[in-house]
């Protein structure tokens, strides 16, 4: 007699903690990953069918996250087009592209990402956004009222890289 095990459902990835692991070092860009984080656990924690709304909250949210770190970039004397504010271009086409395709009916697809964004968010975290916190307190930035301290610290600098050390 020959036993047939059923096929075993994928493993989900497990959610993405908030931790300090995770910090920046800058609290109002930390307060916005936290929430990041949060969202991105609910949306997994969510029946694929009943996704969408949440993960339509979660895109607005990316959006303005990003657009926050793009107008610190700005105003701390990065160039508009640097590597960092383009994998944020990246993430959100992607993010687009991603509730198109669940509106055509591929009510996997919200999982998918969540599950990709979890595993890739530490990393840009860790990097891109820990550099840019460094980078903001060594001008004086102060990322709530969203001023530096003295003006005259960038001085038509117009840095490329992503603000990261790890980053040319």
């Amino acid at each position: 007699m020959t036993t047939t095990l059923a096929p075993t459902p994928a493993t989900a990835i497990a959610p993405l903690n908030w931790s300090t692991d995770l910090s920046t070092g800058d609290e109002r860009m930390d307060e916005t990953h936290e929430e990041f984080v949060t969202m991105l656990n609910e949306i997994l924690a969510t029946p694929q069918d009943q996704q969408l709304p949440l993960y339509q909250a979660f895109l607005s949210h990316t959006v303005e996250h990003f657009a926050q770190e793009e107008r610190w970039m700005l105003a701390t004397g990065f160039s508009a087009d640097n590597c960092h504010a383009s994998h944020h271009a990246t993430i959100l086409e992607t993010m687009r592209a991603v509730q198109v395709h669940y509106e055509g009916g591929d009510t996997e697809i919200i999982t998918r990402l969540a599950e990709a964004l979890a595993e890739w968010f530490p990393g840009h975290a860790n990097s891109m956004d820990a550099g840019l916190a460094q980078h903001l307190k060594s001008v004086q930035f102060d990322s709530v009222s969203e001023t530096l301290a003295d003006p005259s610290v960038i001085q038509h600098v117009t840095m490329s890289g992503c603000g990261s050390v790890s980053c040319s």
